[in-house]
């Protein structure tokens, strides 16, 4: 009975010897796949990385030109408006009454109305190019054709959060109108109560 027993643990050691070791070779190689894996997805991250870097250069130099033009543009403002108050104050000078006095006043506010809605217009078309200009950098990319499927998923998927947003205002009004509805049956409860 001995002889069967040590004969039975020999057995069970060299079982856990093999699976030991089966399992230190798997794991090793289950190791070095993911570590082959690991550089494949690195390797394809480089090209990426380098799209983003160009268009990240692009975006700089749109922001930088953006910015070049609204100072330039603040610039001819500011130098627009103390010439025409130089000019106004030189004008003020030579007037013989209060009447021309108050033409001019009206002549002036009329220009500096003028010129703030033409500033405005500049700065508005600097900002609005900026941003085509923008979206132009960020979204640049060589032309490849999609395939129809991916569009028409891209499609379905642009609708859905509007769908989602739509069913989550029309919940969030439920949920609004049932708790006036309660408070205002606890209103009556309490005026009633109160009587």
């Amino acid at each position: 009975m001995n002889v069967n027993i040590n004969e039975f643990i020999d057995e069970q050691k060299k079982g856990l010897a093999e699976l030991v070791g089966n399992f230190s070779k798997a794991r090793v190689a289950a190791a070095r796949s993911a570590a082959r894996e690991s550089a494949a997805r690195i390797r394809a991250l480089n090209d990426r990385v380098r799209k983003l870097s160009r268009s990240g250069v692009r975006l700089t130099a749109v922001s930088q030109g953006a910015a070049q033009s609204l100072i330039e543009l603040q610039a001819d403002i500011v130098t627009t408006a103390l010439g025409e108050a130089a000019a106004q104050m030189e004008r003020m000078a030579y007037t013989e009454s209060v009447r021309d006095l108050a033409r001019m006043q009206a002549d002036v506010l009329q220009a500096t109305r003028e010129r703030i809605v033409a500033d405005i217009s500049r700065t508005v078309t600097v900002l609005r190019d900026a941003a085509g200009d923008a979206r132009k950098a960020v979204a640049s990319r060589p032309a490849a054709a999609p395939a129809p499927k991916r569009a028409k998923k891209k499609a379905a998927a642009r609708r859905r959060p509007v769908a989602r947003a739509a069913a989550r205002a029309k919940v969030k009004t439920k949920v609004k109108t049932a708790a006036r509805r309660k408070s205002t049956a606890r209103r009556a409860k309490r005026k009633s109560s109160r009587r």
